[in-house]
């Protein structure tokens, strides 16, 4: 998910996006020490992408940036 996709979502799907993507997240550490995972880079994308809507919804909230129109 880049910046632009992330920006143009409202605060409450995001919300929802990064739940989901901490769950899957912890899901994939958990089996990445338990047992093989076939695609490692995956855990790699998920934390960029959670930092990338934590750092939206921070800028939002502190009046940064708004939510832009695409």
């Amino acid at each position: 998910m880049n910046v632009e996709e992330v920006r143009s979502k409202t605060d409450s799907e995001l919300d929802f996006e990064l739940a989901n993507m901490k769950k899957e997240l912890f899901d994939l550490r958990f089996r990445s020490a338990t047992e093989t995972v076939s695609n490692t880079s995956r855990i790699g994308k998920l934390k960029r992408s959670v930092a990338r809507i934590t750092t939206v919804l921070h800028e939002r909230t502190t009046g940064i940036r708004g939510q832009e129109s695409v």
